[in-house]
Order: C-alpha cells, then sequence, then structure tokens
C-alpha cells in the first residue's frame, strides 16, 4: 500500500475530523470569493453611476494672458490666441485619447463597455459652440451641441416638457431661460435671419445650464456664420482606470492651439472611491482567511494527538519523517481541493446574498476566473496550516506511541 492508498483510507475512516478541517477552509475561500464577487459587480456598478458625472476631460482653445505694463505700472492683462477651437482637430483629438485608453485597459475590460473592434470609439466626445445673442430683448448664450454623445455626458439632465433636442432647426431651453423668455412648446425663437422651434425645457439644474439655449452645432454654426469652428469639446473617458491626466498631457503635446484640462475631482473622485473599496475588502479578506488558517491548523494538532498510535507505528515498520510529513501534506492538499470547490460555490452563492444589499441594483454573476483563485487560496492555506503540525508528527517517536497506549 503505498501513501496516496493510505491518506485516501485514512480521510475515509475519519470523515468528520475532514469535514472539521475543511470547514475553516471553506468559511475563509467562501468569504473572500463572496468579497471578490461582490466587490466585482459593485466596481461595475459604480463605474456605472459614476459615468453620470460628465466630462472628465475639457478641450478649450489655447488663450493666454499677456501682462500689459507702463513701468512700473501695471495695466491689466490681454488675452491672446484664437476664442475657437477648429472642428477638423477633432478626430485627432479622438485618436489620441482613445488610444491612450487602449493602453491602460486590455480588450476584456474594454468589452465590458461595449467596445469590441479595434477601431470602435471608446470615449464620448462632445464639442460645443458658445454664441452670445440677443432672444426677444434679452442677452442670452446660445449653446450649440451635438444631440447625441451630450445626452450621454449630461445624463443629469431632465425634460420637463417636450422632448430631446434633435437634429434640425430646434431649440431646447434651460429652466431659468424658459421662464425668462416665456417660452413654450412650439414657440419660435428668432436668431439673425433664423427661427428655432421649441422642442423640448429643461428641468432645474441649478448651473448655468438653467440660462442657456441649445440648439443642435450645425444650423447655429451656419446661422453665426462660425462654420467649422467650435468653442470647446467636453470628453467622458472610461475613467475606471483611464489616466485622463495623460491623456490631456498627450493633446497638449500633439495639437497646437488647444488647451486640454482634466477634471482631477471626477477622476480622483473615481479612482480614489474604487480603491478604498478594494483595500477595504482585501483587509477583510485577510482576516477571515487568518482565522481560518488557525483554525485548521488547531483542528490538525488535534488530529496529531489522536493519531499518535499510527504515526508510532509508522516509524516502527521504516517510515522516514518525511513520509510522515508527507502524509498530512496530503492530507492538506486534499482538504484545500474540497475547500476550494465548495468554497467557491458557497461564496458566490453569499455575493448572490449580498451583493444587491450593499450596492443597490448591482448585476452578481459566477465569475468562472475565482475558481482557480479559490483553490489556490484553500490549498495554499490548507498547506500552511498543516505545516507545524506535519513537523510535530515528524518528531513522534516509537517510544512515544506506546506511552499514548
Amino acid at each position: 500500500m503505498n501513501l496516496y492508498q493510505m491518506v485516501l483510507k485514512d480521510i475515509l475512516r475519519r470523515k468528520k475530523r475532514i469535514i472539521y478541517a475543511a470547514l475553516g477552509v471553506v468559511i475563509g475561500t467562501m468569504t473572500v470569493v463572496g468579497i471578490m464577487t461582490t466587490a466585482l459587480a459593485g466596481e461595475n456598478k459604480i463605474v456605472a453611476q459614476l459615468e453620470k458625472y460628465g466630462p472628465n476631460l475639457n478641450v478649450v482653445s489655447a488663450i493666454s494672458n499677456l501682462d500689459m505694463k507702463l513701468g512700473d505700472l501695471n495695466l491689466g492683462t490681454v488675452a491672446v490666441g484664437d476664442n475657437y477651437i477648429q472642428q477638423d482637430k477633432i478626430p485627432e483629438i479622438r485618436r489620441i485619447t482613445d488610444g491612450k485608453i487602449r493602453e491602460y485597459l486590455d480588450k476584456s475590460a474594454l468589452q465590458v463597455f461595449g467596445v469590441v473592434g479595434d477601431n470602435d470609439n471608446i470615449a464620448t466626445i462632445a464639442p460645443k459652440l458658445y454664441v452670445p445673442a440677443n432672444i426677444k430683448g434679452a442677452s442670452v448664450m446660445l449653446v450649440g451641441i451635438e444631440p447625441e454623445p451630450e445626452q450621454i455626458i449630461r445624463t443629469w439632465w431632465q425634460v420637463k416638457s417636450g422632448g430631446f433636442l434633435k437634429e434640425g432647426q430646434e431649440v431646447m431651453a434651460g429652466a431659468s431661460a424658459a421662464t425668462l423668455l416665456k417660452l413654450n412648446i412650439g414657440d419660435k425663437v428668432a436668431y439673425k435671419e433664423n427661427e428655432f422651434t421649441v422642442t423640448g425645457i429643461l428641468d432645474e439644474t441649478g448651473s448655468t445650464e438653467d440660462y442657456e439655449l441649445f440648439v443642435p452645432l450645425a444650423p447655429l454654426q451656419v446661422a453665426s456664420g462660425k462654420e467649422g469652428v467650435i468653442s470647446s469639446v467636453d470628453i467622458r473617458a472610461l475613467c475606471k482606470a483611464c489616466p485622463v491626466e495623460i491623456i490631456a498631457d498627450s493633446l497638449n503635446q500633439a495639437i497646437p492651439g488647444i488647451r486640454a484640462v482634466a477634471v482631477k475631482k471626477v477622476a480622483q473622485t473615481e479612482m480614489g472611491m474604487l480603491d478604498r473599496i478594494n483595500k477595504f475588502m482585501l483587509a477583510l479578506a485577510g482576516i477571515t482567511l487568518a482565522v481560518g488558517c488557525f483554525g485548521v491548523a488547531n483542528t490538525m494538532m488535534t488530529s496529531v494527538h489522536e493519531r499518535i498510535k499510527d504515526i508510532g507505528i509508522m516509524r516502527a515498520v521504516g517510515a522516514s519523517r518525511n513520509q510522515i510529513i508527507q502524509v498530512f501534506l496530503e492530507e492538506a492538499i486534499i482538504i484545500g481541493i474540497l475547500g476550494g470547490i465548495v468554497g467557491y460555490v458557497a461564496g458566490s452563492l453569499l455575493a448572490y446574498a449580498i451583493g444587491p444589499l450593499i450596492f443597490e441594483g448591482a448585476a452578481v454573476s459566477f465569475v468562472i476566473r475565482y475558481l482557480p483563485v479559490s483553490l489556490g487560496i484553500s490549498i495554499l492555506v490548507a498547506v500552511i496550516a498543516t505545516a507545524y503540525p506535519a513537523l510535530m508528527a515528524a518528531r513522534i517517536r516509537v517510544a512515544d506511541s506506546f506511552r499514548s497506549l
């Protein structure tokens, strides 16, 4: 009979003791898998929610301030540079932005956001044109936008009446602008020789957007005589791991005449929140594993004391200390495999139970790639926990087994 058969027979003979030992591994592994699965679902939900924060990169014209002095007398500053960005720079802005994101996110991460092909757009890019106008005797800011990307970025916009802006001679009014100008759905807004029909009125946002009138970009460019130029570009990247500051630096270096600024508050909020969640989860998982390790070690030490007679007989028939250690380590590996499989299933079910409670509305699912992780952790914990008891067992002499009778 070889050692493997002896280990299997001993496990079948001592089922309860093995179950108790495996239970500690199962609890530790279950907690780790449950935390990891819940954290993954939570991260995906948080990233989706943080997408509602708006742009995290803003591109404007590179205007510099020139100090005007006469001797020691400061005459103030003068803005130097073009107030507009050439619209034909947008493809280059997209190329650089998407390229940097691809460098930092692997294909599996991009697929989560629906990016499959190498030529698929990643970032949301929304150009704007600001044109001051006089509407019904009041000074108002007309803002030219592309409706689709703007709606993706400004997810906090709620249409109070009418519908969202589309292409054509349409205008969507901010809440305060609609009140001050007494605009209703279907009214006409005249600008120079053009008329725009009010198709929507936004709910109050508490920002300057409440006082603006939004029209499609192309018609406003034509009406204002500013074809081919824009005032700014808002960029919304996939900020779970996007280096927004590096993207901003790359844009500034590669494209003359623009100034890209990373909205650090949004980026830092995203990264900081996710980092804190991950650190907390890892700390909790480490504590649970340590408790499980001590539980397994205690069970195995009890097993050594109960098996002094068996170990003495093995030593009497010629078993070496290494073989004694090997018996316990093989037993630990079997306990680890059983604990890893059961712990993975139990941890995934635990995530299904607690995930929606911690992250409301989070979609929890079995994560197959965590099965090898679960097996690796459980086997490692079982082997580490068994190391000391196995060494103690190897030191047992034949005479010790007689004293235990």
